[in-house]
């Protein structure tokens, strides 16, 4: 047993607690600085500006989807050999799952980056909107491997249990980002130009203040080799490919939000742009449950302690009903100096209602989607997680948001949205009830990709 497994004792409910509120400090500090990007763009009195971030925003999304499934991969290897006890092994998950985020996340940017007007098109803008959308794309994604350097940095100090220096990775990228949006964007008279500068400057900072610290505390990155490199590509690839699937889907099916929503105008898309900066502010606690909480399943699945892998389950439920009650309030005894800061009116003012009322309690679905995820990755059904959110933000989202446009026009959207959520927060439960109901692993079942990588191993030693 790894000294460096610290979940395999203690209070799982404090666990949960103390990474996922570390986490969401980190998450938030970006999340909150795309708000303030909102505000400083509404302050310019543009309307196609503030949609142009709409539209900008579902992209972003779709790319650093990639990033995402990078990390969870390398969090959930690094997690796992840290409880089975193998530093060593750790060690070089980490150093080649950073190699291979980096490579196909510089590769991936380049083919976004060449049908950056396509893609937006794709969603419904049009005209000067989709011009500024386009610009401003055209600077951040070439910034997309240093994202996936911070992102992956992230991860694997979680899978170590150090949400303190995961989140001040994010934290010092936020702060960069503040500093510089009302400088490049009032100062400068940059507008979305200044704010695409500013982010990348962000995702700089964050890169370099994930990677150091694992360097400096935690034996930093092997010397890659070709036959590791080789060895580490099925584990890597068996949980990043329907990972970064899985994270695709969710900017896929809020292109279709967003294209419906365009329907009713740029008013209605500038709400659900607001809408969309509020979300991961509100709910950022929830958002960083997942990598949260994969770190607690990963390293006691490793270890073979399976009930305390279902008590992690059980308690991330608890926790995350807490927070969505608690959260629910505060937006709705809030919502009037919400709409107030943004001077929206009209159907902008109706949408941003809206989420601070019933919206924000049907938020509970979606963290219950995000643990049952954590649950997949970590337990050795990541297409699972692929499934539940592709089912999800297709059938989970088109006809609802149809039906709900048709019959309450652009509150209906968000309406259709939240009700496919219920849907498969249920399917999502009656898995993770199957995936949990196994039996422990056996020790040579512990690694579920440990099979993959020896079997590949001895194609390549044949060849």
């Amino acid at each position: 047993m790894s000294d460096r497994a610290v979940f395999l004792q203690g209070s799982l409910f404090r666990h949960i607690t103390v990474m996922s509120l570390t986490s969401s400090v980190g998450l938030m500090a970006v999340f909150l600085v795309d708000f303030v990007d909102m505000i400083f763009i509404s302050m310019l009195g543009k309307a196609e500006l503030a949609a142009a971030v709409g539209y900008a925003g579902a992209i972003l999304f779709f790319t650093s989807s990639f990033g995402i499934g990078m990390a969870i991969s390398a969090g959930a290897l690094v997690a796992r050999a840290l409880g089975s006890g193998d530093e060593e092994l750790a060690q070089q998950r980490a150093t080649n799952a950073l190699i291979y985020g980096v490579v196909f996340g510089a590769i991936f940017a380049f083919v976004v980056w060449l049908n950056l007007e396509r893609l937006a098109r794709l969603m419904g803008a049009t005209g000067t909107t989709l011009n500024l959308a386009v610009s401003y794309l055209q600077i951040i994604i070439p910034s997309l491997p240093l994202l996936i350097m911070g992102m992956v940095g992230g991860a694997i100090l979680r899978a170590h249990g150090d949400a303190r220096r995961a989140m001040m990775a994010t934290v010092w990228g936020g702060a960069v980002n503040a500093v510089l949006d009302p400088i490049l964007i009032f100062g400068l008279d940059l507008e979305l130009t200044g704010a695409a500068l500013a982010s990348v400057a962000a995702r700089v900072a964050i890169a370099i203040f994930g990677i150091l610290p694992i360097i400096r505390f935690y034996g930093g990155f092997g010397r890659p080799s070709a036959a590791s490199l080789l060895s580490d590509l099925p584990p890597i690839a068996t949980i990043a490919a329907p990972a970064i699937l899985t994270q695709l889907a969710t900017p896929i099916g809020q292109a279709y939000v967003t294209r419906s929503m365009a329907e009713f105008g740029e008013a209605a898309v500038a709400g659900m742009a607001i809408v969309a900066r509020m979300t991961p502010v509100a709910f950022g606690v929830l958002f960083a449950l997942s990598g949260a909480v994969g770190p607690i399943i990963g390293q006691n699945f490793g270890a073979g302690l399976n009930d305390r892998v279902r008590g992690t389950f059980r308690d991330a439920m608890i926790f995350t009903a807490l927070v969505v009650v608690f959260v629910s309030l505060v937006l709705f005894f809030l919502r009037g100096p919400i709409v107030t800061l943004f001077d929206a009116d009209g159907i902008t003012k109706e949408l941003v209602f809206l989420f601070c009322g019933p919206l924000a309690l049907a938020f509970f679905f979606n963290g219950v989607i995000f643990v049952g995820n954590a649950a997949f990755n970590n337990l050795g059904h990541p297409f699972y997680s692929t499934w539940i959110n592709w089912g999800r933000h297709t059938l989970g989202t088109i006809p609802f948001v149809l039906l709900g446009g048709l019959y309450f026009g652009a509150p209906g959207v968000l309406i259709g949205q939240a009700v496919g959520g219920v849907i498969f927060a249920g399917v999502t439960l009656l898995l993770v009830r199957k995936v949990l109901s196994k039996e422990a692993p056996s020790d040579t079942e512990a690694d579920p990709f440990a099979r993959q990588a020896r079997l590949f191993q001895l194609f390549h030693h044949r060849r």
